[in-house]
Parts: structure tokens; sequence; C-alpha cells
């Protein structure tokens, strides 16, 4: 549903992996987006609506992605979906990042467009220290990979953790990722892997970049 730059680029790309795709907007002038190639199906109607979504086939789809520019229309559109149609794979586009934390509670997969742009972008204009490599749709947690400052090298990960409150569930040495033990030792050369709360981000940052407090 929504056949903006998102919809049309999805849609565009899935029917190029061989999937069968139908596409709902309520202006018909969006499907010149897909272009002269696009060979599925069109739909010109309101995504949450039953007859609209009966006739793009939405009792065949095993997928369904809400991508409109309105949160309101996303999850409503989403939850008709699963819970009247019955399909499980489910996706809405939020603007709000606190909307997306709530749906995404409530069972319906979200990606709060705002918080993942400025990632994006940060890891652009910031190509070193801390990079965010994954997070969750909520916005709350992300997996980073964090500049350690080299005096930690000889530590284990468990004093890593435990210096941190983080998290570290597998680190790259010498171009080969590796699931370290509690024990594992912090080799010179290693990048760092952590799962932070992003309330903390800035405390947990600061923590590696200096070198350990000795007791």
């Amino acid at each position: 549903m929504g056949c903006g730059r998102v919809g049309s680029t999805l849609a565009r790309a899935l029917e190029r992996r061989g999937h069968t795709v139908a596409v709902i907007d309520m202006q018909p002038d969006a499907f010149r987006r897909l272009g002269p190639d696009f060979t599925g199906t069109t739909v010109k109607g309101v995504g949450f609506d039953r007859e609209v979504l009966t006739e793009a086939r939405i009792g065949d789809a095993s997928g369904f992605a809400a991508v409109s520019s309105g949160d309101n229309s996303n999850i409503l559109a989403a939850r008709v979906v699963r819970e009247t149609f019955g399909v499980e794979n489910v996706v809405a586009r939020i603007y709000d990042p606190g909307r997306a934390e709530v749906y995404e509670r409530l069972g319906i997969p979200t990606v709060a467009t705002v918080r993942w742009t400025a990632d994006q972008v940060i890891r652009r204009l910031l190509p070193a220290g801390s990079e965010p490599q994954w997070r969750d749709p909520s916005g709350s947690v992300r997996l980073m990979e964090v500049h350690v400052d080299p005096a930690w090298v000889g530590h284990t990960i468990s004093q890593l953790e435990q210096a941190s409150g983080a998290r570290i569930p597998f680190l790259a040495r010498l171009g080969t990722g590796h699931i370290p033990k509690p024990t594992s030792v912090f080799q010179d050369g290693d990048l760092v892997y952590a799962a932070v709360q992003d309330s903390r981000l800035a405390e947990v940052e600061a923590i590696f970049a200096a070198p350990p407090k000795e007791d």
C-alpha cells in the first residue's frame, strides 16, 4: 500500500526478485512511478478498505507492506490485513518513533522512518567511531560497531561488559566474526560490536573510548 518513492522502489525490487506484486494507492498518477516495465497489478483505492484489498488479491498474498505517507493509514491497513485476512508477514512504515514502539508491542513490525534515516546520515557524516549496524524498530536498542581504547587490550569481554553495562554479542578479528565467551580476551585490532540501549549510547561510547578504570 502506497506508491510513493518507497512503495514504487519496493514494488520494483520485489518484482525483480521474481515475486508477483500488487500496489494500492489512492492516486492513479502515482502508478507512473512503477515505470513501463512493471507487470504487476495496480489498484486504486484506500489500502485498509476490504474490497480494495480483495481486488488486490490479498487472500493470495504472502506479505503486505504499508508504506503510504500516513501513520494512521499504515497501521490500520496492517492490522486489517493481519487480523481480517490472516496475513502474518506484515510491516508498516511509521514516521513517529513513539508510535512505532507502541505498535511493535502490539505485534505489528514497524520501520521508524525518521530514526532510520538519521542513522544513515550520521553513518555517512561520521564514518569513524560508533556506527549503528542494526536497531530495533522502536529505536530503543541498537547494535553498533564501537571504538575501544587500546588500553583495553588484554581485558576480558566480561570486564568490558561489566564496565559499560552493554552486551558484546560478537566481534571481528582479522576479518572473521567471532562470538566471544565471557573469558575471551580483547586483542589489538579487534572490532567490537555492542548492543546498547539508545538512551545510554553516549555513556557507553565514553566508557569504551577511555582507558579502563583500575580498581
